[in-house]
């Protein structure tokens, strides 16, 4: 009995060291002394699982997919050179993966796909001459059923031919997942910009992203017909923190037509302990905006200890959801309110706390509750400077004095355009 039990040990022991001895090093290019491939794919191909692929400085004008398996895939230093860039091919992005909630084909740079944990650092995703137009959508990096890492990480220029436009594609960072599937990621310390239509994307439920620490700029004013961009979106379902973010410039030129925001939550999960806090957001048309077109969706968001400045057509945080914490956040410079409780959503805006925040200087009220206070809103000790109103409750429009006229204020319809 004692001979078969250290037997079994002793296997399950080697089973595991086996699993071990067959992971290794390689690298991309000529610059180490270890196994080395010519191209980022080829690498992920020839590597067993929980492989370390280093990649030596250069351009790498390949798609690469990594499946069904765990690697690090990291850009490293030779020399004083630093700079991995992985771009189109010669002849542009060809479809190479399908979306798993429209079934549309996509052009991925870099997927990872059914996998994980899947580790990215210091490198640059590029979409510089990608040749498409309407479609396939590009994305940079495309997380699907799968976990991960995503560090150190520059992704830009995802924009159809190089052109923007009134198309809904082009995402830099893409993380989705399939029902009955999950996906954890993390995206950290990051700098994405000059996106089509999203920075960064989470959605469906099973998806859960922690942000941190990311650098997001959007275009600044898009003039229609492009697309209404968001810095970040957390949508249909899907969890998250949002963190020590600095998220900027996303602002759609004719706000009857779409509303960009910073920060969008678009019929996240119910009650999942969202945490956005400690982000720089600002200079946009919506900072945070929470909103739901589903009874039910979307709320128990806690926004917290957020910087937020230059809300140039609507609030600076908007609540079209119920049960939210707002705390303790700083707003500047809205065009509308600092916070607006916002019932347009359908029985939204209510069983809110609105506490500690401090709000300068809001073309309409430091606070609007579109219940009116039949809400069951808790709104206390907030501090308010140069607002017309710190606390007024509507139905309809705020009116404001501005020389001899009156101007009707924060009540426009909010026309969100998430990505899907």
């Amino acid at each position: 009995m004692r001979s078969l039990t250290f037997s079994c040990l002793a296997l399950a022991v080697l089973v595991a060291l086996s699993g071990q001895a067959f992971s290794a090093t390689v690298a991309v290019g000529s610059c180490t002394s270890l196994v080395n491939y010519a191209t980022v794919q080829e690498a992920v191909n020839a590597s067993p699982a929980g492989s370390v692929i280093k990649v030596c400085p250069g351009n790498y004008p390949e798609q690469v997919a990594i499946v069904a398996k765990n690697l690090t895939l990291e850009g490293i230093e030779y020399a004083t050179e630093d700079a991995v860039v992985i771009l189109p091919p010669a002849g542009g992005l060809v479809p190479n993966v399908t979306d798993v909630d429209s079934g549309n084909p996509v052009a991925a740079q870099l997927v990872v796909q059914n996998a994980g944990p899947v580790s990215i650092s210091n490198l640059t995703v590029d979409g510089t001459g990608n040749g498409l137009a309407c479609g396939p959508d590009v994305r940079g990096i495309l997380f699907q059923n799968s976990s991960g890492k995503v560090n150190h990480v520059a992704v830009r220029n995802q924009v159809p031919n190089g052109i923007p436009n009134g198309c809904q594609v082009g995402e830099s960072i893409w993380v989705e997942t399939a029902a009955g599937q999950s996906s954890t990621v993390t995206i950290a310390h990051s700098s994405v910009h000059n996106y089509n239509k999203n920075g960064i994307t989470g959605n469906d439920a099973g998806t859960n992203l922690t942000l941190t620490g990311n650098y997001i700029q959007g275009a600044g004013v898009v003039p229609k017909p492009g697309a209404a961009q968001n810095g970040i979106q957390v949508g249909f379902g899907a969890t998250g923190t949002i963190m020590d973010n600095i998220v900027i410039d996303n602002i759609y030129g004719d706000p009857t037509v779409a509303a960009s925001a910073d920060v969008l939550l678009y019929d996240a999960a119910e009650n999942s302990n969202i945490s956005i806090s400690r982000n720089i957001v600002g200079n946009s048309q919506l900072p945070i905006a929470l909103y739901t077109d589903t009874a039910g969706v979307g709320d128990g968001v806690s926004v917290t200890g957020n910087r937020v400045f230059g809300a140039s057509t609507y609030d600076g945080i908007d609540v079209c959801t119920n049960g939210n914490t707002v705390t303790g956040n700083t707003i500047v410079n809205s065009a509308e309110s600092g916070v607006h409780l916002d019932a347009s959503c359908g029985s939204t805006g209510q069983n809110n706390t609105v506490t500690g925040n401090t709000i300068l200087e809001s073309a309409c009220a430091g606070i609007l509750d579109d219940t009116n206070g039949t809400g069951s809103n808790m709104i206390t000790d907030d501090t308010y400077f140069t607002v017309p109103f710190t606390l007024i409750g509507s139905t309809s429009k705020c009116n404001v004095t501005a020389g001899t006229a009156m101007l009707a204020k924060a009540k426009a319809t909010r026309k969100f355009s998430p990505a899907r």
